[in-house]
């Protein structure tokens, strides 16, 4: 597997290495492996997660504590996955109910995007008039 140190993410997927470590502190990525100089090293799958993260906060427009709540609802259900249990149905029902949430304020936020790119899309309209009564 191949590794990689902070310097060369943040020139890959152009974060800062600010960014990195406040994504690391606030849990929404884990702690990548340290050398014993403590020196960051990220794999090709934390690569990957972090522009997830990235893409998630920049196209879809969600919060640090959305994104925080996201991940902590899907390390839960793993682990309810792995661990089938009693207890695997309740913890199944309640993030059922928890995803439900999630996926209706992302429906909603869909909305709200759609409504003010049409808002934008008329304004264009009305420029492009504007522009022809010029000519």
């Amino acid at each position: 597997m191949t590794f990689f140190k902070i310097d060369e993410v943040t020139k890959q997927i152009g974060v800062t290495k600010r960014t990195l470590r406040y994504y690391e502190e606030i849990g929404l990525i884990k702690p990548p492996i340290r050398t014993e100089g403590k020196i960051r090293l990220y794999s090709s799958d934390d690569i990957r997660d972090i522009k997830k993260i990235l893409e998630a906060r920049e196209v879809l427009g969600f919060s640090l504590t959305e994104l925080q709540h996201f991940i902590s609802l899907k390390e839960e259900m793993e682990r309810a996955y792995e661990n089938e249990d009693v207890q695997a149905s309740v913890h199944a029902d309640r993030l059922h109910t928890l995803l439900e949430a999630q996926v209706d304020m992302l429906t909603e936020k869909l909305k709200r995007m759609e409504s003010f790119r049409q808002d934008l899309q008329h304004m264009l309209l009305k420029i492009e008039k504007l522009r022809q009564k010029d000519k």
